[in-house]
């Protein structure tokens, strides 16, 4: 087990303080956290998805304690300033032994999203009388804003992408004549040779599956004067801590660019790189995609851009800030998120073109990707 360094454990603590401001501001007693990112973000110990409960309770003021089964107990990195444990047996009654717990008589509890519902049901049985919220209203807010540390963990997994990405490029990944899942494995290892401790998706779309924003890697063979969409992140952890998550996307060829690929992929250049310049703090974030919308638009491939521009990241792929026509947030310093304009079209090609980006201190946009832009002819 990794060793927390005081780093991560003095970040681990604010984000725990940030929170519990968070709780009094929303008049919740306690926080229940069970499955889901929320649980490793403030302890560092992913829960399993078994039928036995696990559950962080943190109330507004007062000791936080994971409730574990005994025999997840050693995976649990011990931090007693930060959390005590509290393993039980098989004989005993989690669900009692949590509802012993929240002490008020009619508490406002915020429960972790992804929570089991036998257990929220059983729960909700013991604390009669209690309102329940998502915990999602408690820590969707602050999880969006990333502290140092975090940005950190960011930079490092997004430098380590990079370098899988820049050999992609450099035609040193065969694609040709490969399969597609083929190309995915070796995309994949490279990403944990290169310090990831796991590996989230490592999507490769060939010549019409290109198309599929999300298409699964499968058996076609991937053959010349095609676009290639490739689409990978792992999770990255830095000085002990939970990972955080890489996600890039570089769109190569396997030969020159017939023209209308071409085009389309000047096109989507302009618009990706406008999208990042616009994101800035006091920004809305559904303007940022209206930027990159607007010009493939007037281009005449809006049909073709059938998703939103962006996804905030952290420890979890997709999370808040979105950059969707609708949210009006504000950008501040600390989102960090994707900016992923992609044309899609059925049955010719695929094109998208992905950064992580963070809002610094200063209100600017950071682009943590810097491996080329440009459509990269990759013939082996």
């Amino acid at each position: 087990m990794t060793e927390l360094s005081a780093r991560a454990k003095a970040s681990r603590v604010d984000r725990i303080a940030r929170v519990r401001r968070r709780m009094d501001d929303l008049d919740v007693d306690v926080l229940l956290l069970s499955l889901g990112a929320d649980l490793p973000w403030l302890t560092g110990y992913q829960a399993m998805p078994l039928e036995r409960l696990t559950m962080l309770v943190l109330p507004v003021d007062g000791d936080p304690v994971l409730v574990i089964p005994a025999l997840e107990a050693p995976r649990v990195a011990r931090a007693d300033e930060v959390f005590g444990v509290r393993p039980w047996s098989d004989t005993e009654d989690p669900v009692g032994m949590v509802a012993s717990m929240v002490a008020a008589r009619s508490p406002r509890i915020a429960i972790s999203d992804r929570t089991w519902a036998t257990s929220v049901l059983a729960l909700q049985s013991e604390i009669p009388g209690a309102e329940w919220i998502t915990g999602s209203t408690v820590t969707s807010p602050i999880r969006a804003v990333k502290d140092t540390f975090e940005l950190d963990a960011l930079r490092a997994a997004s430098q380590a992408a990079d370098r899988v990405a820049a050999r992609l490029q450099q035609g040193d990944i065969g694609l040709i004549g490969r399969r597609e899942a083929e190309v995915s494995g070796d995309i994949g290892s490279r990403l944990v040779a290169e310090g990831h401790e796991r590996v989230n998706f490592a999507i490769v779309g060939s010549g019409p599956n290109a198309a599929s924003p999300h298409h699964e890697p499968g058996s076609r063979v991937i053959g010349p004067n095609e676009t290639v969409v490739c689409d990978f992140g792992g999770s990255f952890s830095l000085d002990g801590e939970v990972g955080y998550c890489s996600d890039i996307t570089r769109t190569v060829v396997t030969g020159e660019p017939a023209g209308p690929v071409a085009e389309a992929y000047a096109v989507l250049l302009v618009a990706q790189q406008a999208a990042v310049a616009a994101a800035r703090g006091g920004i809305a974030a559904e303007a940022v995609d209206a930027v990159a919308r607007r010009i493939i638009d007037d281009a005449g491939y809006g049909d073709l851009f059938i998703h939103r521009t962006g996804h905030g990241i952290g420890i979890e792929e997709h999370e808040d800030p979105y950059l969707v026509a609708g949210n009006d947030e504000l950008l501040r310093p600390g989102h960090a998120f994707s900016v992923e304009p992609g044309i899609y079209a059925p049955g010719q090609f695929g094109m998208r073109l992905e950064d992580i980006v963070i809002i610094t201190d200063d209100g600017s946009s950071e682009s943590l990707n810097t491996v080329s832009h440009g459509l990269a002819v990759v013939e082996g």
